[in-house]
Formats: C-alpha cells, structure tokens, sequence
C-alpha cells in the first residue's frame, strides 16, 4: 500500500502547495505599503482598513488595492494597483471568463452514445462508444430544477479542511440515463464492449488537477465516516460512487467526545484499493476525505457497463479492465446515436467554478477554450484566452497565467486587470448572472461564514483566492496571497468594482486558523468598501 496521510496537514500544505508561496514577495516597498496607508484614489480609505493594514501580523507583506466606479471610471481608491500580485483564485476570473465568452453562457455539453457495428433486433453485435465532451459534473450535481449544486465548502476540498460535505445529487446521475436511454431504444444486449472516447483532449500535466475529457465526480472517491455509538466502537464507512474495482475498507475506531480526530487514508498503487485508518471523536459531524479516481476513462467505461446491466442490457465484456480505446472508429458518421446526456449551461458551470473555488474546472476552462479552436493541446486555449482579454478591454501584458486555477508559480495579476475584466462584464447583457455566479458575502460559497450580520451582508459579490504553503524553516504557513476581487453593491441598482489583496503574510503557526484569520481580515475590507460605496451613493 502507498500511504497517503490525509490528516497531516503539514503533507497536504508541502503536496498540495504551489512553489509560488515560496517566493519573495517582500521588498522596501512592500514593507511601505504596510506602514503608510496613503490613497492614490479620490477618496479617504476607511480608518478600519487602514488598521487592518497596519496589523503586526502584516510586517512584510504587500497590499495591493482598487476600487473604481465601472461606469465613470472614476477611481476611488488605489494603491499598487499597476504591480503584478500573486493572484491565488482570483485567477479563475480570466479563463473561467474566457470559456464562457467562447462557449456562450447557455452552452450545453452534449454527451452522445454511438452503436458501432450491426443491431439484430435487441442485440448490438458491436461496441458502444461514449464520446467525452468535456462535461464537468456529468449530471452529478444538476438539481431536479437543472442547476448545478454546491455545498459552500466543496468535497474537492476535503483533504485540506475540515468542514468539506457533500451534495445529494447521485454522481452516476449522467451515466445512469444514458443508460436508461440504450434500454429505451430497443437495444438490451451488446456483444462486444464499451468505450470511452477520450480524444477530445489530452491531459496537461502542467495543469494540477488535470483535466480529463471524461470527468465523474470531480475524478474522485468520496469517504464519508461517521462516529460509532460509543467511544471504541467501530466508525462507520459509506462511500461513492460505488464502481468496481474500487473497494473501500475502514478500522477507524471512535473515540471519546473531544478527542482528535484523524483519519489516514491509504491506497494501492493503481488507487482502487483504498484503507481508512485512525479515529473520529464520538458525537462529532461525519468526517469527509476523498481518493484520486486514477484512469478516468477506465472508471467511467465500468460505470456505464455497471449501469447498462441496471438498466436491463447486458454487455458481454468484461466489465473491468482497461478502455479499450483501440477499438474506436475514426469517425461516427453513419453510426446511430442511441443515447446523450445534456448538461446544464455552462454559466452554471461557472457558477460553481466561482462559488467553490473548483480547481479541475478552472483548469478545464483553459482545455475547453482550445477544443472551441480545434486543437487537442489544452495550451492552445491560451492564445483564445488572449483575444478574448484583447476584446474585452483587459491589458493582458498585467496577467501572467500558466493555468486556469490560478496555483501556478508564473500566475501573477495587478489590480488593474481584474478591475478592467469586471468593468467588461459589468457593461455585458449577462452583468448579473456573472455577478451572481460569484460568491456572496455572508450567503453562500467561499464567503459564506465571513461577515454574516454586517451591513454589508448580502452587497458584496466576489471571487476570493488563497494561496499557502508551509514554511518549514520558521514552521508556520506562508501565506502567498489571500485576495478578494468582485462588486460592491452601491444601491439603487449601481456597484463599484474592487480588488484587494495581500502578498507575503505569514501565520504563527501552522494551524490552519491563521490563514482563516487572514481571509476574514479580506472580506472585511470587502465589507468596509461596501459601506463606503453605498454612503457616497446615497
């Protein structure tokens, strides 16, 4: 067994971290910035931000700030604003924005199923290949009403903070009416295989989490466990989706109400074997963790013959094993379609995306805009990222990107080029649903616990980012950059735009509170430049 400790945080910051915490960021300037609150803007900066700023626990970090009326151009205040900041998250805003103006807001990812080879009656003498499109969730999050779902802490986050849960949705939601649908079309036996085509896009390596044309539950294993009745008795397991080869054992014991709790988990070589160890305190919440899905392809191939079988067709092939992607046509034309899965728009997509902070989708973006240019190479979506800043107003030589979740070392982006992205979207038919697709301060997603009874509440929208790691010369988290970029609702239907940020703070320990801590500190200036906003409108 290759051990995974998902319950140390000191491998998950080391593993999970970006080198880019690493850098210096803090110069004379930076440290300036700190000490001297002077504004570049028109207006005074609010004595409670300024003491934010001014904190101790800021000795040598940089602030970076922008707020600007989208409509007057009118800038409020500014510091930094033209000096490239790491962005963390805040990334996501560009090639997120950028599939979605390629795409369409109202997309839809169109999943089909070919027959390939000669139907007698009921029996398919051939194979059924599933074409990849690039299909986020696959039906694994879509509500009955056909929005996407979320939890304000994502499961995709689970190894990293406590907390993480889980939706209801069925993650084989996608599969099984495919399924359903071959059933439907008369076909209840296939004499040969199944096959994902996964040809859509090859995987970047640079791109961590990789995104894969095929994706079923975020490429991942849930692991949810749940205290026994008593101290010592055994935890309880539930996991999802249930696909073979996958198998799941646990011996986490409970242990008294307050005791730690800390669960390892450990998987084979391949990822299918996978062993939950340690222990859950008695009377506590279920505790989340989650297990790399290895071969996509592979998985989602077992999945559908697994659900075929549910749906009354029996497919001959070993339903294990490899995809056999050799067996594939070099084209569908004349093959009949026999069943497709429809997705959501992909505004809601992006919805999630921004909500959740979700990395592979974030990624993704960047691999769907280069199949939108016909290429297979995920770097190719770069150049249609470019002329999409180009037309929406953005100084691209301000961004600095090598991924579309913003947790490359390159990544880097001032002020000014977020402002201007947002200062785009706010002059767009779709201002609001890009806005309401962003988290909101004291409601939901990645903002959700900050500011909850401020007046504020409710009026800020925007995407944060974080970037950490550990700093294990001074042991403590080095906290790259904590950002806050979005809209301030001003009232009477009118907002300014913002970002802020710092660079180069640090907690003082490694517990992870501190980077919370620092987070708060972010919306709050969110929540202060509201206020302001909303004032001097009214």
């Amino acid at each position: 067994m290759r051990g995974e400790k998902s319950g140390s945080f000191r491998r998950r910051v080391v593993a999970g971290a970006s080198a880019l915490l690493l850098l210096a960021v803090t110069s004379g300037a930076a440290a300036q910035a700190a000490s001297s609150p002077g504004d570049g803007g028109s207006g005074r900066l609010d004595p409670r931000i300024t003491e934010i700023m001014r904190k101790p626990d800021y000795p040598n970090a940089q602030w970076g700030l922008l707020q600007q009326d989208p409509d007057s151009g009118r800038v409020i205040h500014s510091r930094f604003a033209d000096q490239l900041f790491i962005p963390g998250s805040v990334a996501k805003l560009f090639g997120t924005s950028g599939a979605w103006n390629t795409l369409g807001g109202d997309h839809r990812f169109k999943t089909p199923l070919y027959a390939v080879g000669e139907r007698r009656g009921s029996t398919l003498d051939g194979d059924l290949g599933l074409v990849a499109q690039g299909d986020l969730t696959m039906g694994g999050r879509t509500r009955p009403d056909g929005t996407v779902d979320y939890t304000d802490l994502d499961h995709t986050y689970a190894n990293d903070f406590p907390g993480a849960t889980l939706t209801p949705e069925n993650p084989l939601a996608g599969i099984d009416q495919i399924a359903r649908q071959v059933r439907n079309s008369g076909i209840t036996r296939v004499d040969g295989n199944v096959i994902v085509d996964d040809r859509l896009f090859r995987p970047e390596p640079v791109f961590i989490p990789v995104p894969t044309p095929l994706i079923i539950n975020d490429n991942l294993i849930d692991l949810l466990t749940t205290p026994g009745a008593r101290p010592g008795a055994p935890a309880r397991l539930d996991w999802r989706p249930k696909v073979a080869p996958y198998r799941v054992t646990s011996t986490v014991r409970t242990v008294a109400a307050g005791q730690p709790t800390d669960i390892e988990v450990t998987t084979s070589g391949n990822g299918t074997r996978i062993q939950l160890s340690g222990t859950i305190a008695a009377g506590s919440e279920p505790a989340l963790k989650v297990s790399p899905i290895t071969d996509p392809a592979a998985f989602g191939r077992t999945a559908l013959i697994e659900a075929l079988g549910r749906a009354g067709v029996k497919v001959t092939a070993n339903p294990t094993g490899a995809n056999p992607v050799g067996r594939l046509p070099g084209s569908y034309a004349g093959r009949p379609r026999v069943a497709q899965y429809t997705s959501p728009p992909y505004a809601q997509y992006a919805k999630l995306i921004f909500k959740v902070s979700h990395n592979l989708g974030g990624n993704l973006a960047i691999c769907l805009m280069a199949v939108a240019a016909g290429s297979k190479d995920c770097m190719d979506g770069f150049p249609v990222l470019a002329g999409f800043l180009d037309r929406a107003g953005v100084d691209r030589k301000q961004v600095q990107l090598l991924d579309g979740r913003g947790g490359n070392p390159v990544d880097r982006t001032t002020p000014n080029a977020v402002v201007q992205l947002l200062t785009y979207w706010h002059h767009t038919p779709e201002a609001k649903r890009f806005r309401n697709a962003l988290p909101i301060l004291g409601v939901d997603g990645l903002l959700a616990e900050n500011c909850t009874a401020c007046p504020a509440r409710g009026k800020v929208f925007a995407k944060t980012g974080a970037a950490v790691g550990l700093d294990a010369l001074n042991n403590r988290l080095a906290v790259g950059a904590i950002t806050i970029a979005g809209y301030l609702d001003k009232g009477h239907g009118r907002f300014d735009v913002f970002f802020a940020g710092v660079n180069g703070a640090s907690t003082p320990t490694t517990d992870v509170q501190g980077v919370l801590d620092i987070g708060n500190d972010l919306a709050m200036i969110s929540a202060y430049l509201q206020e302001g906003a909303a004032r001097r409108e009214g």
